[in-house]
């Protein structure tokens, strides 16, 4: 039902991204990998891909410029011929202590709101014609900082909540064509997290599973709601091990 279907997975050269583009890959699903900075892990990826059977191409786009965005979308289209699914990746962030509220730049604030919140919006409004041409779906990333306050700076938390919001509405907006939900991953071990190992370790003992996430755990999430969950849509979905109960 997948096979010959296209993704389009932003910031999908590394840790989630390639995760989850690897996994529907693996079901047949052609995939095009967006990258803003990281050109060589996506095009280790890509390869990756094209060696489990199925098309896969790299496009690089900075997600908060609306302009790169529509042009990327059209690209992918004319080069798959279809758009199927889009999965939102893309993030950033700047560590700032929630407590060091001078620290918290103006410019991190454009920074993180550009890429978590603009970005995702600018790529669901660009996909949404062929999206709902072909009754395609839309799962965004989001973050259980947006639901707890906490995470890597105030202006992080705040993006998520607000990505959580814009899924809420699009669900609305782009329904019964095109599902949009949302998953939201606790802490995961990629490489925003190295070096970190006392905070992975604690947050590991806290958690009722007794570890932090990998990456294939929220790609299976992810996969689930493109594959299966037909009558779910405007939905976030922590997958924290247990943590935030």
């Amino acid at each position: 039902m997948l096979k010959g279907k296209t993704a389009l997975i932003t910031g999908g050269g590394t840790g989630i991204g390639k995760a989850t583009a690897l996994l529907l890959a693996k079901s047949g699903i052609n995939i095009a990998l967006n990258f803003s900075r990281s050109e060589q892990d996506a095009l280790k990826t890509c390869q990756e891909i094209k060696d489990l059977g199925v098309h896969s191409l790299t496009y690089k786009a900075d997600v908060s410029q609306d302009e790169e965005v529509r042009k990327m979308v059209d690209q992918v289209t004319a080069d798959f011929g279809s758009l199927d699914i889009l999965v939102n990746n893309a993030g950033m962030t700047h560590f700032v202590e929630h407590s060091d509220l001078e620290g918290m730049k103006e410019e991190y604030w454009d920074d993180i709101l550009g890429v978590n919140v603009k970005g995702m919006f600018f790529c669901c409004r660009a996909a949404s014609a062929e999206l709902k041409k072909n009754r395609g779906c839309i799962v965004n990333i989001t973050s259980i900082a947006g639901l707890t306050g906490l995470g890597s700076s105030i202006a992080y938390s705040a993006s998520k909540a607000a990505a959580t919001s814009v899924t809420k509405s699009l669900a609305r907006v782009l329904a019964p064509e095109v599902r949009v939900n949302a998953v939201a991953p606790g802490i995961v071990q990629t490489r925003w997290v190295e070096g970190k190992e006392d905070h992975i370790n604690r947050l590991a003992a806290g958690t009722p599973l007794g570890r932090i996430a990998e990456p294939d755990d929220i790609a299976e999430v992810v996969y689930s709601l493109i594959s299966q969950a037909k009558f779910v849509t405007g939905q976030t979905i922590v997958v924290d091990g247990g943590n935030f109960i």
